[in-house]
């Protein structure tokens, strides 16, 4: 798998940050790369190419709703996951399986800014370290909950090995007021080909059953890019040099 360059080579204004940025606000990240954020950082690639990722997960009632949808369209996607929630492995399995790529969302949704350096460094090899185990594949990427970055959070990843990405394009969808339309109509006002899609395949801390709604929008988004023949798929084929 290519990536994008190893975060210790991000300019050094992102790696001094103490407090959270304001990167998890989609108009300021994109305003700050690739002043302050690699493209890299923010899943933008040079290749005509959407990585479709999702947060929150695994959920036994909502998750293979997705799996289903996206065995349909014959596209992989990246599940950044949260440990606690990962229970015997037998859904991210099957979730390896079809092809999905598991990337690491935490042990559990806490804002990085409230755990102490080494004990969030633990957590982030912990939940690596269970998913591997309990999948036999490879973990690559790490995505903060709600996309905070701090010096701890880029010194935890890195010591666990792991790449940090976080979005160019969202839906919004975990608010109560969000709607099919509203998810595919903001992410489509953002997205761009090279980019990367945040979604959300779970509704543990977001409004209750809003994955509905997204799963109604990841269909109606999977059928615009499929008749525009744009390729879709997860985050280790991001920066591949072409489309496979």
């Amino acid at each position: 798998m290519t990536g994008p360059p190893d975060f210790p080579d991000l300019p050094g204004g992102a790696t001094r940050l103490a407090v959270p940025t304001l990167a998890s606000v989609g108009i300021v990240r994109r305003r700050l790369t690739p002043v302050v954020l690699t493209p890299g950082l923010s899943g933008i690639s040079d290749v005509a190419h959407i990585a479709l990722t999702y947060d929150d997960g695994p959920d036994p009632v909502s998750t293979p709703h997705f799996l289903e949808l996206l065995a349909r369209f014959q596209v992989r996607a990246t599940f950044f996951v949260i440990g606690k929630h990962v229970g015997d492995g037998g859904l991210l399995r099957e979730m390896c399986a079809q092809g999905h790529e598991i990337g690491i969302h935490g042990w559990d949704h806490t804002p990085t800014v409230l755990r102490s350096r080494h004990r969030l460094g633990d957590e982030i090899a912990r939940t690596r370290g269970l998913v591997e185990s309990l999948t036999s594949s490879p973990v690559h990427w790490y995505r903060p909950p709600y996309g905070w970055l701090t010096r701890r959070t880029v010194a935890g990843a890195t010591a666990a090995g792991l790449r940090l990405v976080l979005w160019s394009a969202w839906g919004r969808d975990w608010r109560r007021a969000a709607t099919a339309d509203s998810i595919e109509a903001t992410v489509l006002r953002q997205v761009r080909p090279g980019g990367t899609v945040l979604l959300h395949d779970s509704d543990r801390v977001s409004s209750p059953r809003s994955w509905t709604d997204t799963l109604t929008a990841t269909y109606r988004l999977l059928e615009r890019w499929s008749s525009e023949a744009l390729p879709v798929g997860p985050l280790g084929d991001h920066w591949s040099s072409g489309p496979a």
